[in-house]
């Protein structure tokens, strides 16, 4: 007997197990923070992360790092650098200096703030003494290096603008401009580490995105022959709105039925027109997160509106959710703390390959950006960091999809996508939430 046919007979043993499980209740809404509770918690988080900060630059060889912050230019960095409030100088500057026996953080600002001193000293010179002010601090630290934010291949590595450079380089001179060096391996560290205690609030994030999904997908919401993907996405966006909380990508919707070709964009199946109807006998499709805390959710989810006469997907269907269910395992299997994204990819494939499942995986990083820095495992390859190692306690959202035939669509494949937000654990990775192993069924 191949492993292929051992594989075929696994999946059917599974989709037995799961044939009679239907549409799960929706959970409960979770107890957020208020916003001062989250002030109070976010900096203890800032006080944990600053006594991370000077080994890291240890390892990077970076003796100072400096982060340029502009009015209506925010670095991207700078929210996992200050308390959760805006920053709204001109241009404020933030200086870390490795003393070696400890970390000096500088904040150079226009406006005096209480909970910033918390964790800076200020310096507040006038606008037009900044850079002579900078120059000073600089020249008596005498760092070998000094760090700026640009030079990496992500956005959150790039946060130092051209004007920002050129006032940082006529400020401090030509010899100290021979001392810049792209701080993109240290952002890389910094943004991918998790502090423990941050784990907490991200499962009430998840929870959160869980939940909304879940009425999304339900006749809360959706009106067979009525509803447009429109309305639920805008009706997800203005749940958030109502939260005070924000998304950091547009909800997006997909539509798969019978006897019709979904188009594709960029390999991936197309995201449906708002006006477009939904109806029953559709399988749908929602890409979904949110920001709460400084930390993002990202969530895949499928749902099938049932027909006249139905109380249960087609088994089709149902099955192609196993066979995606199965490739997470597989991927859950082989990833480990310290393999790189690269590794976990090839590894998970070719046992897909042996197991006769077509399968796409694009999972990223995922916590202080919905597309995080660190490493991806990804079939675009080094695309996003796939040469970097996955650091324990770190947030990986598992993204990928199957492609599978379905008897009764007149084996029309369907695409089975998940996403589903997890941590590397001493054990490997685990959801944050349970995933989806039955289609959401909307009657």
């Amino acid at each position: 007997m191949t492993r292929t046919r051992s594989a075929t007979i696994l999946l059917e043993i599974l989709f037995t197990a799961f044939a009679a499980l239907g549409q799960t209740g929706i959970p409960a809404m979770p107890k957020l923070l208020t916003q001062r509770e989250q002030m109070e918690v976010r900096e203890k988080w800032l006080t944990a992360r600053f006594a991370l900060l000077q080994p890291m630059m240890k390892r990077q060889g970076i003796e100072m790092w400096i982060v340029v912050n502009e009015e209506f230019k925010s670095d991207p960095v700078i929210d996992q650098l200050v308390p959760p409030m805006p920053i709204v100088g001109r241009r404020d500057v933030f200086i870390f200096i490795d003393r070696g026996d400890k970390l000096e953080r500088i904040a150079m600002v226009r406006y005096d703030e209480e909970r910033l001193r918390n964790h800076y000293k200020l310096v507040m010179p006038e606008r037009d003494k900044f850079g002579e002010e900078l120059r000073k601090i600089v020249d008596e630290a005498k760092p070998k290096t000094i760090a700026l934010n640009y030079g990496g291949t992500r956005g959150q590595q790039s946060g130092l603008s051209y004007d920002a450079y050129k006032f940082l380089a006529e400020s401090l001179g030509a010899e100290n401009e021979k001392k810049f060096v792209s701080a993109a391996p240290l952002l890389t560290e910094f943004l991918d580490t998790r502090l423990p205690d941050e784990l907490t609030e991200y499962q009430k994030a998840v929870h959160l995105t869980d939940f909304l999904v879940r009425r999304a997908f339900s006749t809360e919401v959706i009106t067979p022959g009525k509803t447009t993907a429109g309305d639920v996405r805008w009706w997800l966006l203005e749940q958030v709105n109502k939260l005070g909380l924000t998304v950091w990508f547009q909800p997006d919707l997909r539509i798969q039925r019978q006897k019709k070709t979904t188009e594709t964009t960029s390999q991936f199946l197309s995201t449906a027109k708002e006006n477009e109807v939904l109806q029953k006998g559709d399988l749908l499709h929602v890409d979904f997160g949110l920001n709460y805390m400084g930390l993002s959710t990202d969530w895949q989810k499928q749902a099938y509106i049932l027909k006249d006469g139905e109380n249960n997907a087609p088994n089709g269907l149902r099955y192609a959710l196993v066979v995606t269910n199965r490739l997470q395992d597989l991927l859950f299997t082989n990833a480990k703390a310290g393999m790189t994204g690269a590794e976990v990819y090839e590894k998970t494939m070719a046992d897909a390959k042996q197991f006769d499942i077509e399968a796409m995986i694009y999972s990223h990083p995922i916590g202080t950006q919905g597309h995080g820095l660190g490493p991806s495992i990804d079939f675009r390859g080094t695309v996003g960091g796939g040469g970097n190692k996955i650091l324990p306690g770190s947030f990986m959202s598992i993204e990928l999809n199957t492609s599978t035939a379905i008897p009764e669509w007149d084996n029309q494949k369907v695409t089975m996508m998940a996403e589903d937000d997890a941590v590397m654990t001493p054990e490997g990775y685990k959801f944050i939430r349970p995933r989806q192993t039955a289609l959401y069924l909307i009657k």
